[in-house]
């Protein structure tokens, strides 16, 4: 028996794994309250029961995550001082229609070495393929990205399959004007 009160900060259909790390932390709670002492390996088992990147937010750590986003390999990654602005129009994206209708890259070198390039180089180097799809159907997250490049960012990209975009900054985030019915949220990174 256990009563489970959800207070969610982020928003849905955004791309940004909020349902999924809300069943991966349910996971590890239920975990600890029980005393169930689930290794980190059958946590994730069950995870990926649950959807194919739950397993992701088990450790919360910088992955490269294949497959079906359920096999993992470490990656040296640290934005420790960046800021970063997140925001999402008041567009909501289906997940399986946009897996549905990309074309994935085959592209070289793969996405392990190009994570580990300056972030100043990410910009020329790493491309989110649903964004290619995604803004076909919808300019106005296309014109977040670009609003963000226009504002000094050193990279942006859609987040997941959308429709939050995300902007790395080294200096401060200027103040950029979106439309009131964005959602929009900025921080350091730690």
């Amino acid at each position: 028996p256990v009563h489970i009160y959800l207070l969610k900060k982020i928003p849905h259909s955004a791309g940004l794994g909020g349902g999924s790390s809300n069943a991966a932390f349910t996971l590890k709670k239920l975990n600890e309250l029980f005393e169930l002492n689930l290794s980190i390996s059958k946590l994730q088992e069950y995870a990926s029961q649950l959807g194919s990147d739950c397993a992701f937010f088990i450790e919360n750590k910088p992955v490269l995550a294949i497959n079906k986003g359920d096999v993992f390999k470490d990656v040296v990654l640290s934005l420790k001082g960046y800021n970063i602005c997140i925001v999402k129009p008041n567009i909501n994206i289906n997940t399986s229609e946009a897996y549905q209708a990309i074309i994935p890259h085959n592209k070289s070198p793969k996405l392990d070495q190009q994570i580990t390039l300056p972030i100043s180089q990410w910009k020329k180097n790493i491309v989110n393929d649903f964004e290619e799809v995604v803004f076909k159907t919808y300019p106005e997250i296309e014109n977040i990205k670009d609003t963000f490049y226009e504002n000094g960012a050193i990279y942006s990209a859609m987040s997941g399959s959308g429709s939050a975009v995300y902007g790395i900054f080294k200096e401060t985030i200027p103040q950029i004007n979106f439309p009131n019915d964005y959602y929009f949220w900025k921080g350091t990174l730690e």
